[in-house]
């Protein structure tokens, strides 16, 4: 209530009698405090908090809590009632006579400062700790009213609390409801239901967890309410928002696979299009490494071939059911089925390359030696040894080897070899007979 008592001392004796000013002052003071304490609790009386939680059925910790809510806001009214009793008994001492006389000063020190406020504390009292085995309770003015400011903090504290976490919690979990229903209508429209996809079970899932929750929060406020360390404001802290937190963030999870899906629908044919090209385009590699296999075999000597497999008939056969996922609008089976068939096509085509690029391999070492021979051979003619009889002949060998079926690829490389060794004896002997040509000119210098 943010009031505080008169001044003077805070012991059971009244001490010296006050004056008629110090008296005058410490009624003026008594008048303030009596109204501000009457406003505040004509204001805890109608708070909103307040009249949910006598309306509510609690349960946990803010049925325990609003029990002794109750209790303390009934004694803070009999306080304020003893307290209200004194001050106008102490006025009306005060105003028997205009100048007041000795006895009257007396009686009104011991009214101001003395324990003059009586209090049976009654069942609320001792509910609240107040009173005990006592039948009455003696108070200073300034002790009562220090009294009320302690039970009117920790009643406000309770309601304010619970009023905060019914303000914050239910109208966000029935704004996450009304998009849960709307993400399982828009789950339904694409064939995930509960049972049949696992996003249909996390859906009911979350269901659940909302309806529990909403029904925890309305019964037991304060059960969903983190107070502020060190905090002494009315309330002090905020609502504990994780369970709702969660909640929400399964819910997007759910509405980003839902999303996955529906593209699926979008994109299905397309990418059903693609699959088969890929797949296509795979069993046209094999075909083509089926055939240069035969090639190879028919055409190199002693060449480890692989085997090359014909086209997985499992990729077709799963090819067909997604079509058929398709055309039945089984979108959240197509929608995992793609995906796989996807990553299972590429690896397809790219085992059918391989599989070719194996099986040409000794092609490639022959089209390798050959043009090796006759880039050699063109060299040779390039600088006038076109007709040197050993160059000839080790052509002819090594191009008879290489053009002939089936070829031996170790004989011809050792021949291709033969070749490139004489044509390179042949241009070092040349560039030895230049050297010595051009030390002759210089000895016939003078």
């Amino acid at each position: 209530m943010g009031v505080t008592g008169p001044s003077g001392p805070m012991a059971g004796s009244p001490g010296p009698v006050m004056d008629q000013d110090e008296v005058d002052r410490a009624l003026a003071r008594l008048g303030a405090e009596h109204e501000a304490i009457e406003t505040s609790l004509l204001a805890l009386q109608d708070h909103a908090g307040r009249r949910l939680l006598e309306g509510a059925e609690l349960t946990g910790t803010t049925r325990e809590r609003w029990a002794a809510a109750e209790q303390e806001i009934t004694l803070l009214w009999t306080y304020f009632d003893a307290f209200a009793g004194a001050v106008r008994t102490a006025h009306e001492v005060r105003a028997r006579h205009k100048w007041p006389r000795q006895e009257d000063l007396v009686s009104l020190t011991r009214l101001l400062r003395g324990e003059s406020v009586t209090v049976a504390p009654g069942p609320a009292a001792a509910h609240a700790g107040e009173g005990r085995a006592r039948l009455s309770e003696h108070f200073t003015l300034a002790a009562i009213v220090q009294r009320m400011n302690d039970l009117y903090a920790s009643s406000l504290d309770m309601i304010v609390a619970a009023d905060a976490v019914w303000s914050a919690l239910p109208a966000r979990i029935d704004l996450l409801s009304a998009e849960l229903a709307r993400t399982r209508q828009l789950a339904h429209s694409v064939g995930v239901r509960s049972g049949e996809h696992p996003a249909g079970d996390d859906l009911e899932r979350i269901t659940d967890a909302l309806t529990r929750l909403r029904e925890e929060v309305v019964s037991d406020p304060l059960a969903h309410w983190v107070p502020a360390a060190g905090s002494s404001a009315p309330g002090g802290g905020r609502p504990d928002t994780r369970a709702y937190d969660r909640q929400a963030r399964a819910l997007e999870d759910v509405r980003r696979e839902i999303e996955a899906v529906l593209t699926v629908r979008q994109d299905a044919e397309a990418r059903l299009a693609r699959l088969r090209d890929v797949l296509s385009r795979a069993d046209r590699t094999l075909a083509e490494a089926r055939s240069a296999r035969g090639e190879v075999l028919a055409k190199i000597a002693g060449s480890d071939v692989p085997a090359v497999s014909g086209p997985p008939t499992a990729l077709q056969e799963q090819l067909a059911t997604a079509a058929k996922y398709r055309r039945n609008g089984q979108w959240n089976r197509l929608s995992p089925l793609l995906e796989s068939l996807e990553t299972k096509a590429e690896d397809e085509l790219l085992r059918a390359r391989e599989s070719l690029t194996a099986v040409t391999a000794p092609l490639a070492v022959r089209a390798e030696l050959r043009g090796r021979l006759d880039a050699y051979k063109a060299k040779v003619a390039q600088l006038g040894f076109a007709e040197d009889t050993l160059l000839i002949e080790r052509y002819d060998t090594a191009r008879r080897m290489l053009w002939s079926a089936p070829c031996d690829l170790r004989a011809a490389d050792a021949a291709v070899r033969r070749y490139q060794q004489a044509a390179a004896d042949v241009l070092s002997a040349q560039g030895r007979g230049q050297d010595r040509g051009q030390d002759r000119k210089g000895d016939a210098r003078p």
